[in-house]
């Protein structure tokens, strides 16, 4: 079993001057979770090598025992250190992808090409995806077969509006999750604001926040030995 996790390369948040990136739990209790269930591991990114931390995602409040695992970890750190460009993946090599969140992916993954068709290509070829948190957001321009949204007639989760809000950064990031959900023709759904809830439908795992990142690995797991 192979799983390719694909991260963020952009770390300005919009023009705030601060910095953002991917977050951190949102890597590490999946990559737990694959870890633990013998997987074999890939981190991507656009522009390859060290992708950007969210700062704030480091921060004690946001630490848990996973992401003091992995910093802990030697071989996770260094593979984080060394992540492939997304233009030089193949996707028949993986029987998975995951997409863990931060805000940075609303401003590169989003808009880049290599992510749409790795995304459209894993789903031709019958093979699970999921995005939690923020990363939903990826899958704006993503097309089905027929042309179509792929979140259409789906049923989704993402960031919620009023996490959004929560954290400030309604008018910072470019839209905001749950609207491009709902404006692509996803069913849209979530659960209370920063609770786990995780959405299955087809080939599709969506996560709605930081602390859906467990389950939403382990829906990913659950769709890989049924597939």
């Amino acid at each position: 079993m192979k799983i390719l996790m694909v991260l963020t390369s952009h770390e300005e948040l919009g023009d705030t001057g601060e910095k953002t990136g991917f977050w951190l739990e949102e890597l590490a209790a999946p990559y737990y979770a694959f870890k633990d269930a013998g997987a074999d591991i890939v981190l991507a990114s656009p522009n390859g090598g060290q992708p950007p931390l969210d700062p704030k995602s480091n921060e004690p409040d946001f630490q848990t025992d996973a992401t003091h695992r992995f910093e802990a970890d030697t071989e996770a750190v260094a593979a984080l250190a060394s992540t492939v460009k997304l233009a030089d993946v193949v996707v028949s090599d993986f029987d998975a992808v995951f997409y863990p969140g931060g805000h940075g992916p609303l401003w590169d993954l989003v808009e880049n090409s290599e992510s749409i068709a790795l995304i459209e290509s894993a789903i031709r070829a019958d093979k699970p995806v999921a995005a939690v948190c923020h990363a939903p957001g990826v899958l704006q321009h993503v097309k089905d077969n027929n042309g179509f949204p792929l979140v259409r007639n789906k049923r989704v989760t993402g960031f919620t509006n009023t996490e959004e809000e929560a954290v400030g950064l309604t008018n910072v990031v470019p839209f905001l999750v749950e609207d491009m959900l709902k404006e692509h023709g996803g069913s849209y759904s979530c659960g209370d604001d920063w609770q786990s809830y995780v959405v299955t439908d087809g080939l599709l795992v969506t996560g709605q926040n930081p602390a859906s990142s467990e389950a939403a690995a382990q829906a990913l797991l659950t769709l890989i030995a049924s597939n």
